[in-house]
């Protein structure tokens, strides 16, 4: 016999979810046969899977120990705790740094550098989110009890190459709040990126968005047309520098779509420096032969809650180096 109290992070979620991901190596069937055959009772009643889970609650596993631990997905050493463990230990060790700009007790919110994705593309990737909870790990603040029922998970995206705020729920209330507060644009996002030409004045842009899915490129539409899967976007953006031809603006996401900022700009004809995808070849060489820049300038810079709390992220070096090679160009041609 096994029992379990539900805690917070797992309290609010279905019973059978909650048993399927205890039992993570037994199939559906085997769980509601369990139910129905009275071997798993919540709170020393009989359930059929449908109930809500509150804090507290007891789960009682009529089942011996050989089956429990072929199935149970807590007593599997899988292929990711143990790289989870593995990431947790160079986090002890020094060997890896994490760049926490705030924290709470439901919360966390990081300043991923760029080059790195936020969640897996595929199984062996190592993203944003295994920094994240191996972090956690390392800091004893996720156990290896707790990953099979419920995992710390990134709540926003970012492109690899967009460095800058990537927020994550530590608990299931915080990634539910949070979730929900970026679904409903109640979190204020503004950007930092370094653009060709010269901006003067602050300005919104309105349009429409087309994905190609098998470039994974986007086109911008002044109005939609015909039966386009066209997706309405709204920027604004206020030049924060002028330097050398070159501008650095803080642009206020208003809605969140996949490239939207870099192709929107890029109509404009204010490409951002280092952009691949949508930029100026012959500016980005420049960029990288002069100032070492290696990834597009474009920075998640500050979060604005509804609550007031505001989190901000300094720029990388790729930026400072870029501004750095721009201000001496603008020098020597004062001379």
């Amino acid at each position: 016999m096994r029992e379990f109290e539900i805690n917070t992070n797992e309290a609010g979620q279905r019973f059978d979810k909650y048993l399927k991901k205890l039992l993570g190596q037994a199939p559906g069937s085997f769980v509601y046969k369990m139910l129905r055959k009275k071997n798993i009772v919540l709170n020393g009643k009989k359930a059929d899977g449908t109930e809500k889970l509150r804090e507290k609650d007891r789960v009682t596993l009529f089942l011996s120990d050989e089956t429990f631990e072929k199935f149970s997905t807590g007593s599997q050493p899988s292929t990711e705790y143990e790289s989870l463990k593995q990431l947790a230990g160079r986090f002890t060790s020094g060997e890896l740094e994490l760049q926490v700009v705030y924290e709470d007790a439901d919360v966390i919110i990081i300043n991923k550098p760029s080059g790195m994705l936020s969640q897996k593309a595929k199984p062996s990737d190592v993203s944003a989110n295994e920094y994240i909870l191996a972090w956690l790990m390392a800091a004893g603040k996720l156990t290896p009890e707790e990953l099979p029922t419920f995992k710390p998970s990134v709540c926003n995206r970012l492109d690899r190459n967009t460095s800058g705020l990537l927020a994550a729920g530590k608990t299931l209330k915080g990634l539910q709040e949070l979730s929900k507060a970026l679904k409903e644009r109640s979190v204020q996002k503004y950007y930092r990126c370094i653009v060709k030409g010269e901006v003067l004045e602050s300005a919104r842009i309105d349009g429409w968005l087309v994905k190609d899915r098998r470039t994974n490129q986007v086109a911008v539409l002044r109005e939609k047309s015909g039966e386009d899967e066209a997706r309405r976007i709204g920027t604004e953006y206020r030049p924060v520098q002028v330097l050398n031809g070159y501008t650095e603006l803080e642009v206020h996401l208003i809605t969140g779509r996949s490239h939207q900022i870099r192709a929107q700009l890029a109509v404009l004809g204010h490409p951002i420096v280092g952009d691949v995808k949508y930029g100026d070849a012959d500016v980005n060489a420049l960029f990288r032969k002069k100032a070492g820049v290696t990834s597009q300038l474009l920075h998640a810079y500050r979060m604005v809650f509804s609550d007031g709390t505001e989190v901000t992220a300094p720029c990388g070096e790729d930026f400072a180096r870029a501004e750095a090679f721009l201000s001496k160009a603008a020098l020597d041609k004062g001379r």
